[in-house]
């Protein structure tokens, strides 16, 4: 693991300007994230556009067990949708409901809400919908196309915290799949494609204080994706090399499930033997492979001196609940 105090001071200035409105760029600067955008469009028109604008249709109820439907919304960016599979069953959101309905014993109806092409901008909108289905768990991903494209930070997590907010208040649990390292996108070339990869994390980050600071929990894309994605770019990415092959998606969705079951009281929230400032167990988390950040109370309190406490909670990736 390699992250600095000054990783988590980054997550703080960006959650925090996104609080008050702010709109500051981040530690990268306004010149760095110009040739950031270009050399995103750049590879955007490279890899062009796998088969099909949106993921196959996955709406239905999974799992052939009795009782009422757990009702599950799926919301985001092209990697909630699956863009690039060609069956539903393929989709992160079918595998992450089919998982589900095994824990749970009882079915799931899963809707999908999200967009490819969406930016965290696009969520009001995609929570109006989700609504509509009175979820019971909100599953968001989010974040690399605010990257890709000229969204600041602080408006990004603050629309995200506002989404959040909103599921939360409906009564919806809610887990994020923070922003994935796009410095593992081949088709961007160094020497920028390190600079994809810092910005990518400050991002994920800064959307991990907000979800838990709205009452969500989220689970990191970042290394997760990072170690696998840049091992094995052959294996893990589509055709297009920018979105996830079917075995990508497999491994987003083992990574997501747990923290979707914990989340939905089916498995008990792990033992945490010290809390930590919800900063540095961003920061933390940003490189982590699935980590999950949730809040936390230490000596009864939700806070400390350095902020709302957190908890972060190394999974293994690819391992379900009853087997970790």
């Amino acid at each position: 693991m390699i992250w600095t105090p000054g990783a988590a001071r980054a997550a703080r200035r960006i959650a925090a300007a996104a609080a008050v409105g702010g709109g500051g760029v981040t530690v990268l600067g306004a010149v760095t994230y110009g040739l950031l955008i270009g050399e995103a469009l750049l590879a955007r028109r490279i890899v062009g556009r796998p088969h099909g604008m949106e993921g196959p249709p996955s709406n239905g109820v999974y799992g052939d067990f009795a009782g009422e439907p757990v009702r599950m919304v799926m919301l985001g960016d092209s990697t909630s949708v699956g863009l690039g599979t060609t069956e539903a069953a393929q989709t992160p959101g079918v595998l992450i409901a089919t998982g589900l309905a095994v824990i749970a014993e009882r079915p799931v109806r899963l809707t999908v809400v999200g967009r490819s092409g969406a930016v965290s901008a696009d969520l009001d909108d995609q929570v109006d919908l989700a609504l509509e289905a009175a979820p019971e768990i909100a599953v968001v991903f989010v974040g690399a196309n605010d990257v890709t494209t000229q969204t600041m930070p602080t408006h990004a997590v603050r629309h995200l915290q506002k989404a959040v907010r909103r599921l939360r208040d409906a009564g919806a649990e809610v887990v994020v799949g923070t922003c994935p390292d796009l410095g593992t996108v081949r088709p961007i070339a160094q020497p920028l494609r390190w600079v994809t990869r810092r910005w990518s994390r400050q991002l994920a980050a800064a959307q991990t204080v907000a979800v838990v600071e709205a009452g969500g929990r989220t689970v990191a894309f970042a290394d997760l994706l990072g170690a696998e994605f840049d091992a094995n770019p052959g294996e893990m990415f589509g055709p297009d090399r920018f979105h996830p092959s079917v075995q990508g998606y497999l491994q987003i969705a083992y990574a997501v499930l747990p923290s979707v079951c914990t989340a939905l009281g089916l498995w008990p929230e792990p033992h945490s033997e010290r809390g930590e400032s919800i900063y540095l167990a961003a920061a933390k988390a940003a490189e982590e492979p699935g980590a999950e950040v949730s809040a936390t109370r230490v000596a009864g309190r939700a806070t400390g001196p350095h902020g709302r406490w957190a908890t972060l909670l190394r999974r293994r990736p690819g391992v379900l609940p009853h087997d970790a």
